[in-house]
């Protein structure tokens, strides 16, 4: 699939019991919103934006999250010169899935199946299949996701999701961790301190950091909703500011610009998260959000 051109209002309606979802596949395969008995459990798509997928509810992260720093990868000792992508910052962000369009293989009216097919381009210099599975239950949503490397060789890959919750009065965010990485004033992390996670009201809290050793569950409550996250994956981005009507809640498989570290601590890569796919190889995620009412 070729990269976003004008886009189109062709979504996807998925409905079961108090739960509706819009999908956008053609939007980097988003989510354009999720409701609760009509409460929004994540942002909706701005009208002002449609096409901008970076407004969206929530997008796939693959083939990595998060930034390669000035957008240089080196693999296998081969460096890459990526595209920049979120100006005017120099680095690479979110990998090449939210900025493609998706294919819609199925869907029977609560569940649906996107693909996307990469062929190497200047973004991204391996192919790849990614697949996505979104369902809805009486309960909530289910996603996953699986990334099949189509290259020749090894490839490195990553996977993850950037859901945007709304940040409503009384919003207030749980979860465990071991360590937090620190951030320089160029967005790439630095050094790793310990931490227990958070337990915060959103209100005043500024965070925009990546999270490691998360035990792989989030709970994000207001007067309306309980938002249980859970994952697979076992780093957690979150990113908001006392001025964003959201918190952007991310579960990622691997540390802010590990694939860039990666080659810096080797034998010990496998600790950022990084991954290498062999040819014909895959990895998978899952993402869970348990929605109920107050």
């Amino acid at each position: 699939m070729g990269e976003l051109a004008a886009h189109g209002t062709q979504r996807l309606t998925l409905a079961l019991g108090p739960l509706r979802c819009e999908l956008d596949p053609a939007l980097g395969g988003s989510i354009a919103g999720l409701w609760w008995n009509g409460v929004p459990v994540l942002r909706e798509t701005s009208a002002a934006s449609p096409g901008d997928v970076r407004t969206s509810a929530s997008y796939p992260l693959v083939p990595y999250s998060n930034r390669i720093g000035h957008a240089r990868l080196l693999w296998q000792g081969q460096a890459h010169r990526l595209v920049p992508n979120f100006p005017p910052e120099p680095h690479a962000i979110h990998g090449v899935g939210w900025r493609r369009s998706w294919e819609l293989e199925a869907s029977d009216g609560a569940s649906a199946r996107l693909r996307l097919r990469h062929a190497p381009d200047a973004d991204w210099p391996f192919a790849f299949d990614a697949l996505q599975e979104i369902r809805l239950s009486e309960h909530g949503i289910e996603l996953s996701m699986q990334m099949t490397n189509r290259a020749a060789g090894a490839a490195p890959a990553g996977l993850g999701w950037h859901p945007y919750f709304v940040k409503r009065p009384g919003s207030h965010l749980r979860f465990e961790a071991t360590g937090r990485w620190e951030m320089a004033d160029d967005k790439l992390p630095t050094i790793l301190k310990p931490t227990t996670g958070l337990d915060v009201d959103c209100a005043a809290l500024q965070v925009d950091h990546c999270f490691e050793g998360w035990s792989g569950a989030v709970r994000f409550a207001d007067d309306r909703l309980v938002i249980d996250l859970e994952s697979d994956l076992r780093h957690l981005v979150v990113f908001t500011d006392p001025a964003r009507g959201f918190v952007a809640i991310e579960p990622v498989s691997h540390v802010n610009n590990a694939l860039q570290l990666a080659p810096c601590v080797a034998p010990h890569a496998g600790l950022l998260g990084v991954r290498s796919l062999g040819p014909g190889e895959s990895m998978t995620a899952f993402m869970r959000l348990g929605v109920q009412g107050v």
